[in-house]
């Protein structure tokens, strides 16, 4: 979990907030009416409330889905998505136990659920590993062997696909602010953003994460822990693989002196997921994904969740050149877009 900000007091227990949380632990029986608790607001979320939650005996971390995100565009999403996270952090446990964080509580009533709180000290997040320098291509592999067991283990299972009917969650979450936006900031390119958005949503094959993205990754004793799963959706792995993949790259453009280390991480990840695919052909699924990835490079810069990290016009308009010609005329290989990148 991202660690809370010194400078961002606990919740006053004044506040309707946090009667709200309390209630909401009361009701998990993770607290008592009369339980002393202090609940410290942690930074990074834009689609949810995150705090940590101490009391004498415990501590641990409890989130609470946003109806509206914390971005500059007018961006809705429904709070039912709450409890398919918690569906998506149970089932991967099935699956990768040491994955993902333990649950221990859940509200519907609230739209919160609770969680170990896994100290930054031990647990940090890869975003900052990256952005530092620590940029370990064993790490990337163990990203994409988890992810590439999840998807496996889900792969082809009517009993997932029925437990997660989630389309206009996962439409409004993801397709929209990210392939439907960008498409209307580049008309020129529309056609092929509504090609993207009509192949993915049709696409149905696995228990997509939705947000596989290194801020939402924690590097363990055990490895890569997976959060924040608001998005999941039983659809196109593509999706998962494009995400990660395009944070990786969007790397390279913020700190360009390790972009080939960067890409050598993508390329581990790749090899590592790939070694699980059997639910089809890898030459099908590496294409799909090689056409989303452009995409989501150029949703980074003109979608309704920009990297806040690219805050030169210089990064931008690299970025845009780069990912619009990808867009209009599809990579048929995941390779062949990391190649270029590198010689740029």
């Amino acid at each position: 979990m991202t660690p809370a900000d010194p400078a961002i007091p606990p919740i006053a227990p004044t506040s309707e907030v946090y009667s709200g949380i309390r209630a909401a632990l009361v009701r998990m029986a993770l607290v008592s009416a009369h339980s002393e608790l202090r609940l410290i607001p942690l930074a990074g979320g834009v689609s949810s409330d995150i705090y940590r939650a101490e009391t004498p005996e415990t501590t641990f971390c409890v989130k609470r889905a946003l109806a509206r995100l914390k971005v500059a565009a007018d961006w809705r999403a429904p709070v039912g998505r709450n409890r398919y996270e918690v569906a998506w952090l149970r089932t991967a446990a099935g699956i990768v136990p040491e994955a993902v964080p333990k649950l221990l509580g859940e509200d519907p009533i609230a739209g919160a659920f609770a969680m170990e709180w896994l100290p930054p000290e031990r647990f940090p997040v890869w975003k900052a590993l990256l952005r530092d320098g620590a940029i370990d291509v064993g790490t990337a592999r163990a990203v994409g062997e988890r992810l590439g067991r999840v998807h496996a283990g889900t792969a082809g299972r009517a009993e997932f696909a029925a437990a997660f009917p989630t389309d206009a969650i996962f439409h409004a979450i993801r397709l929209e602010p990210y392939l439907v936006a960008t498409g209307r900031a580049h008309p020129d390119l529309a056609d092929r953003f509504a090609t993207l958005v009509a192949t993915t949503a049709s696409t149905r094959r696995v228990l997509v994460h939705g947000d596989m993205s290194p801020k939402n990754l924690l590097i363990g004793p055990q490895g890569p822990v997976f959060l924040d799963a608001e998005c999941a959706w039983y659809g196109d792995p593509a999706f998962d693989v494009a995400f990660v993949l395009n944070h990786l790259l969007l790397k390279g453009a913020w700190k360009p002196r390790w972009r080939a280390r960067y890409v050598e991480c993508y390329a581990a990840l790749v090899d590592a997921y790939r070694s699980h695919v059997g639910w089809e052909p890898w030459p099908d699924l590496e294409r799909r994904t090689a056409a989303l990835l452009p995409g989501l490079l150029l949703a980074r810069v003109d979608g309704k969740s920009p990297a806040e990290y690219l805050t030169d016009e210089r990064m931008r308009d690299d970025v845009r050149a780069f990912a619009r010609t990808r867009v209009a005329a599809p990579p048929d290989s995941l390779a062949r877009i990391a190649g270029d990148w590198t010689d740029r």
